[in-house]
């Protein structure tokens, strides 16, 4: 294709491309693919910290200078809003243009607080003020689902993560509804919450490609690459049908199918910066209706029957809510984040205490 493939999916379908990035010259790039948000994670912020980091070690400094109480932790987190605040800037224009439903940067509330729905709540209230096109995420464990009812209810627009199965989704969507509705009966504003579920399509892959390990499955290698695609598209023909408010959202990339093979529905798409130039040099010309395809059954079924930890996913009621914390994929990715939190703090140290022997 000549024209890039994210600009001619913005203006032949519903479907809308973020950025999976806080780093201002990724966005400030991205633009010109069509993107109008931008997702972020502790990962993601730790990133784009280091990728600029002489401005950072300097705003640490000062940062650690005027507030000399403020612990390593504090200050990290600091660092974090003051970059989302910045590449929020950068989305003011779409958010207007599109009521608020997209031009949102996320930040993610502390994964530490994973348990405790109350503190997620208080948190991610205490986010969405930063900015007026913030987008707060919350993970999907057993303990948040209150806090989606609770933070809708006092006006945040919310982004789940830590979601991988359609049971997750449908939780993440009942409890906004319930926000919202309550939201309504009050007479309270609504217009401009654009709330979205995250299904982590490439983090789906990989549970299923351990779980492939760990049991010796002999199937295509081929079928794995399905298996995030097949849970989005499930999830969606839910979401369609019962006609939840919330937008599903596609992340954690693997493959271009990630994009390519979940087009057409009334919800988000958002690569790292790295596979939105990936796929623009495949010039690939997408199929705009792909969300809505059955899986075949070639690749489906060998899935379902071979991976109880697929079908977990797939189904709607594959997981209770009371199972959502301590399942693999939400494990290995909390894993994750939480390293992060760590890895930020060891920064701020590594600024505000340097290590005299190197």
């Amino acid at each position: 294709m000549s024209q890039s493939p994210f600009l001619y999916m913005k203006e032949n379908s519903k479907t809308v491309l973020w950025n999976d990035s806080a780093d201002p010259k990724e966005l400030t790039d991205a633009l010109n693919w069509g993107i109008v948000g931008a997702t972020c994670n502790p990962v993601i912020a730790l990133t784009a910290i280091k990728a600029d980091a002489p401005h950072w070690v300097e705003r640490i400094k000062d940062y650690a200078k005027k507030n000399p109480l403020a612990t390593e932790d504090e200050i990290g987190w600091a660092m974090v809003k003051e970059l989302s605040v910045n590449a929020a800037k950068l989305f003011e224009g779409e958010f207007e243009k599109y009521n608020g439903r997209n031009g949102r940067l996320s930040i993610q509330t502390d994964p530490r607080l994973y348990r405790n729905a109350k503190a997620l709540t208080d948190q991610a209230v205490e986010f969405s003020k930063l900015a007026k096109n913030i987008i707060v995420k919350i993970p999907v464990t057993s303990e948040a689902i209150t806090a989606f009812e609770e933070a809708t209810y006092q006006g945040v627009s919310l982004n789940a993560t830590v979601s991988f199965s359609v049971a997750q989704t449908i939780a993440v969507a009942e409890a906004i509804e319930r926000g919202l509705k309550r939201r309504e009966a009050e007479g309270l504003d609504i217009s401009q919450m654009g709330p979205v579920c995250t299904i982590m399509v490439g983090r789906v892959d990989d549970w299923v490609k351990v779980g492939a390990e760990k049991m010796g499955a002999k199937v295509d290698p081929e079928i794995l690459e399905w298996a995030g695609v097949a849970v989005f598209r499930h999830a969606h023909k839910v979401y369609t049908e019962r006609g939840y408010r919330t937008r599903l959202l596609s992340a954690a990339f693997r493959n271009h199918m990630h994009w390519s093979e979940i087009l057409g529905g009334d919800s988000v798409i958002s690569p790292p910066y790295a596979w939105q130039v990936k796929i623009n040099e495949m010039g690939i010309t997408p199929n705009l209706n792909s969300v809505n395809e059955p899986i075949e059954s070639r690749i489906l079924e060998p899935l379902l029957e071979n991976f109880p930890e697929f079908r977990k996913m797939y189904d709607v009621d594959g997981l209770k809510v009371e199972e959502f914390t301590n399942f693999g994929g939400t494990l290995r990715t909390l894993r994750g984040f939480l390293q992060s939190v760590n890895d930020l703090e060891s920064f701020v140290r590594d600024v505000t205490v340097p290590n005299p022997d190197k």
